[in-house]
């Protein structure tokens, strides 16, 4: 029970409020420990509560400072809040306020991807409890917006990825305009040992607390995996969203481009998608993040910027559409799902070249995970990969799925060069690589027989990628292709 760790009345209102009773694992055993003052270093399933886990205590210890009083020094900043994500950051800020609505005591979240000046007005009027990421806050520092002379405690919120992926620099800059006096926590889903020591290095004689085995994920979370040749992912996708009927599904893969493209193409099979990855605007983020979780698009296709601080309610789906290199960041992938004791289901669509990113998750979890075919998926794409064009239409092939490697002729049944069967036809190119997303693996082709020859065919995968898409031909195009072509020979 809450009213067991020693919390205020204020903050169990605000506990009770939001329908809560009992403490999950992590929060009864490092509520405690913040309370006593000590330094922490805890790791836990996603999804089992570990921002209200430091956000209780903390507001708890800072609720001796709560005053209505309007001048800005009697706000000074005394908690600081890290996080390696906007959208992290964000909803550390929103438990903040909903937690401490009883309480008069401030707090304000800053990070980059929008203007600095509004975010500079509010620190002006003073905040005790601030949330940030650390490029804007260092940036806040170098305009004498933010002092610290006052703060009392620091966390580190997914001090993994944090120290990590290139923050290291920025938390030590930080560290060091704080008091040598404060209390330091860490919290993470992922603790591998070369971080364990370095957390040693910035922590003064921290407790350890793991609420359950190390790497391990949720249990409400079920594993399946499907595997698939890679010109067949996009046609999977479509055939799960369609057959399980899903709602609400988080997909990830691995590329800001690849976020794109794959909502673009989403969108033209009329399935509701939005993209979000660092490229986007903050304001572009925020408003796609909201109508997920509105329920206003059925998809939202990401990269691992999403992968921590994005916290949906009962979410029932994550599809790792391409496996991260990181088999790490597959934890915090799929902790998006299953969160709060709800069921929640993480499908894989796992291609030849994939396999050892999923024996280095497997390795990780110390488990294998459930390999299981598509029920009637494998009949459709046979039937797609018929040459008869009445057969492909009533499969429901459409123009943006990618056509498997077998189907090497074109619509007049005659056969095609190795390199035109995996033109892009996004670029009206050759592609030169693997594209998991949009193209089959490249098969080289034999070397021509002479430059005009190189011409003409990559000239005619032009054309043939005019025609999939059904567009015009420029007639400059091919009158100065048709002069290059004149002249070599």
């Amino acid at each position: 029970m809450f009213d067991q760790l020693g919390l205020s009345s204020e903050i169990l209102r605000a506990v009770s409020d939001e329908g809560y009773v009992n403490p999950t694992p992590i929060q009864a055993q490092v509520i405690p420990s913040i309370l006593a003052g000590r330094d922490v270093m805890a790791s836990a399933q996603t999804g089992t509560g570990k921002t209200a886990g430091f956000t209780l205590p903390l507001l708890y210890r800072l609720q001796a400072h709560a005053s209505t009083s309007m001048s800005p020094a009697r706000h000074p900043v005394r908690a600081l809040i890290m996080a390696p994500t906007r959208e992290l950051a964000m909803q550390i800020d929103e438990s903040v306020k909903k937690y401490g609505k009883y309480l008069a005591l401030r707090s304000a979240v800053v990070f980059g991807g929008i203007s600095i000046e509004p975010q500079i007005a509010v620190l002006q009027t003073g905040v005790e409890i601030l949330v940030a990421t650390p490029g804007r806050l260092l940036d806040l520092v170098e305009q004498k917006a933010v002092n610290f002379s006052k703060t009392e405690v620091l966390v580190l919120d997914e001090a993994d990825r944090m120290l990590d992926m290139g923050f290291l620099p920025d938390i030590r800059r930080v560290m060091a305009l704080l008091p040598q006096q404060r209390q330091s926590l860490m919290f993470s889903a992922t603790f591998s040992s070369e971080i364990r020591k370095l957390a040693d290095s910035l922590l003064k004689q921290p407790i350890r607390i793991e609420a359950a085995a190390r790497n391990t994920v949720n249990e409400s979370i079920s594993h399946i995996v499907h595997r698939v040749n890679p010109g067949n992912k996009f046609a999977l996708l479509l055939h799960l969203i369609r057959q399980q009927n899903l709602k609400q599904a988080l997909v990830f893969v691995k590329t800001k481009h690849g976020s794109s493209q794959l909502a673009q193409m989403l969108t033209r099979n009329e399935i509701s998608a939005a993209a979000i990855h660092g490229d986007k605007n903050q304001q572009q983020r925020t408003q796609a993040l909201a109508e997920f979780k509105n329920g206003e698009i059925q998809i939202l296709v990401a990269t691992d910027v999403a992968a921590r601080g994005i916290d949906i309610e009962k979410l029932s789906h994550v599809v790792n559409y391409e496996l991260p290199g990181n088999p790490e960041d597959y934890v915090h992938r799929i902790g998006r799902t299953g969160r709060a004791g709800s069921k929640g289901k993480a499908i894989s669509l796992v291609s030849e070249h994939e396999k050892e990113l999923l024996a280095n998750i497997e390795k990780l979890l110390n488990t294998k995970l459930e390999v299981e075919p598509v029920t009637g998926f494998e009949a459709e794409q046979s039937l797609r990969n018929l040459p008869d064009r009445k057969n492909r239409m009533a499969s429901g092939n459409s123009r943006h799925d990618s056509k498997p490697a077998e189907n090497t002729e074109n619509e007049k049944g005659r056969k095609l060069p190795a390199s035109h069967r995996y033109a892009d036809s996004r670029r009206g190119g050759i592609s030169k690589h693997s594209d998991p997303i949009f193209t089959q693996p490249y098969v080289p082709q034999s070397n021509p027989a002479s430059p005009a020859a190189a011409r003409q065919a990559e000239t005619q995968s032009l054309f043939l990628a005019y025609r999939q898409e059904k567009k015009t031909v420029p007639a400059l195009f091919t009158a100065l292709t048709k002069n290059k072509i004149k002249q070599e020979n």
